[in-house]
């Protein structure tokens, strides 16, 4: 049953393979935008890893910058893993999962919808909660409500 975190000799293994990523106390990854493609092939497709279930995609809007977090399960091992990837707050933009975990295409599409980051590589990113003519991305902290109910 999943629920364990992921061992340090196995986080060790991931450092030496990409040396760019930040491994924190609690053992959540923070990956380069660069290398976050790769990062997760890798993550899925090592039988060392074996990360088949990607669990939850969402994202945080911090002051400066947006952080997009992935939590991820390997059935096989037990192992649980968080890792994120900083972005910029002009015009974020992040490769998509989708080709990895088919459970990425509508989460996208809500971190899409309500933070408007963009996730490259993919064929559908359109509105998911919101209506198609709605202006902005209400999670964003500069976001302004017009209006009243309606």
């Amino acid at each position: 049953m999943p629920g364990s975190s992921i061992p340090s000799t196995v986080i060790d293994g991931l450092k030496d393979k990409f040396p760019a990523i930040e491994v924190s106390e609690n053992l959540t990854i923070t990956v380069p935008e660069a290398e976050l493609l790769s990062f997760m092939r890798e993550l899925r497709d090592n039988p060392d890893y074996d990360f088949n279930f990607l669990t939850n995609l969402t994202a945080v809007d911090y002051p400066d910058n947006f952080t997009v977090i992935y939590n991820l399960v390997s059935f096989k091992y037990g192992y649980t893993l968080m890792a994120k990837v900083n972005l910029g707050k002009d015009e974020p933009a992040v490769s998509s999962l989708t080709s990895l975990w088919g459970s990425a295409d509508w989460q996208e599409r809500e971190v899409y919808d309500l933070f408007g980051i963009i996730f490259t590589g993919r064929h559908n990113l359109t509105r998911i909660l919101l209506e198609d003519g709605f202006a902005g991305y209400p999670l964003r902290k500069d976001f302004q409500w017009v209006g009243g109910r309606e």
